[in-house]
Order: C-alpha cells, then sequence, then structure tokens
C-alpha cells in the first residue's frame, strides 16, 4: 500500500474540510427561511451596465481547460485589461491555484452553478444547492464572496432569479455573444466581440481559438480607447 506523504495528508485535510463546509452551508441555507422565495422585482437580470464611459466587461465562462485560462490571465496583464470570471464549483475544486491567480490579478470572480446544470428545470432546493455549494468552496478556497451568478446556457426561471437574490447574487446575462464555445473561428469570435457599445458584457469561454482572437480584440479595444474592466465595476454605476 502506498504511503501518505505529509503533503498528501494536507491536501486531503484541506479536501475535507472544504467538503465539511460545503455540507454545513448547504444545510444553513436550507434550513433558513429566510431563503424561502418571495414575489418582488429586484431579481431581474442584468445585461448591460453602466453606458457612461467607453468600457465593456469580457466575461469568460470556466468549466475546462485551464492551461487557457492561464493564458487569457496572461494576456490580460500584458494589456492591463480586467475580466469576469464565472467559474464552475466542479472545476474550482480541481484548480485552486488558477482561482487564486485570478483574483490576484485583480479579476474578479462569479458564480456559474456547481456542475453546471440547467437552471431552468431546477427546483427551489436544487438551485440553492448548485448556486449555494459553489458560493461556499470558493470562499473556503480563497475567502472571496461573490456576489453575480451567470446561470449555465443563459437559462434560468423564475425561481432561479429569486433564489439568487436571496442568496445574495444579482443575476448577469451577456448583451454580446461570441458563440465561441459553437463557433471554432477567431475571425467570428473578433468581429463579435470588437461589435461592442458602451456598457457591454462580452461573453466568452476559455477555447484555444478564443485566446487567438483576445489578442485582436484586445488591440482593438485598446486602439479605440475601450476599457475592459469588470462586470462589478461596469455595474457599480449603472
Amino acid at each position: 500500500m502506498k504511503k501518505l506523504t505529509l503533503k498528501g495528508v494536507r491536501v486531503l485535510a484541506c479536501s475535507v474540510c472544504v467538503a465539511l463546509i460545503v455540507l454545513l452551508s448547504l444545510f444553513c441555507f436550507l434550513q433558513d427561511p429566510a431563503v424561502s422565495i418571495v414575489s418582488g422585482e429586484s431579481y431581474a437580470p442584468i445585461y448591460k451596465g453602466s453606458e457612461e464611459k467607453p468600457q465593456v466587461a469580457l466575461m469568460f465562462n470556466v468549466y475546462e481547460n485551464t492551461d487557457i485560462v492561464n493564458g487569457i490571465l496572461d494576456l490580460l496583464d500584458d494589456y492591463g485589461a480586467k475580466a469576469t470570471f464565472f467559474v464552475g464549483g466542479c472545476w474550482a475544486d480541481d484548480n485552486n491555484e488558477t482561482l487564486l491567480r485570478i483574483l490576484d490579478s485583480g479579476h474578479s470572480l462569479g458564480n456559474h452553478g456547481y456542475f453546471h446544470k440547467n437552471h431552468k428545470k431546477l427546483s427551489e432546493a436544487e438551485n440553492i444547492s448548485e448556486i449555494s455549494n459553489n458560493h461556499s468552496l470558493v470562499f473556503a478556497i480563497t475567502g472571496y464572496n461573490m456576489t453575480l451568478f451567470a446561470p449555465p446556457s443563459g437559462a434560468y426561471s423564475k425561481i432561479t432569479l429569486q433564489v439568487a437574490e436571496k442568496l445574495g447574487y444579482k443575476t448577469i446575462m451577456w448583451s454580446k455573444d461570441t458563440i465561441d464555445w459553437r463557433d471554432l473561428d477567431v475571425d467570428l469570435v473578433v468581429k463579435r466581440a470588437t461589435a461592442v457599445e458602451n456598457g457591454d458584457f462580452v461573453l466568452m469561454h476559455p477555447k484555444a481559438h478564443t485566446l487567438k482572437a483576445l489578442k485582436k480584440v484586445l488591440d482593438f479595444y485598446k486602439e479605440k480607447g475601450i476599457a475592459a474592466v469588470t462586470v462589478d465595476a461596469l455595474i457599480k454605476d449603472a
């Protein structure tokens, strides 16, 4: 039987600790009557930020391709650009270092559910589980309190929106979609990501062709005097 090293013991202990925090958090959310949904209007999704300045927000939905995520971070650093990374919990759990690097580089983190489920079809309890489990995991790893939720595939119901609000989240959609998950074409990604107006949320994913397109996109923004900022910053004054 293979001996467990000290490092292995620490990793195992950390994993157990994170798992316990997630389970405890879920139990507390389910027991808290404040989580029960109520009628209201403030939970409407946000599609765009402030239009007062030449600024856009790059959004990266992340469940895969950690090497490309790191390449995106390298390129953003080169241009002094910021972005928001909406991370899936099952990815974050396996990529702690990259998760921390996102924050250390001045970017923001958003919640993208734990297992990339169709939130439109989920019950109230299932919506709570997907969002809160991811929140607890990311907080345990980074100490960062996510406040922005991007439903996977943009699928949500009224229950999803109400649950997100009750859990302290704003639901974020997008105004410009590069559709890079479907169209594996650098030029198409560039075209869609540069046809922007002030306040646009530009949706991307960590794909190899998207990384190639990103340099051209950032060159265009620089030439046109468009700042790439986080979603948080863009909605702050909206």
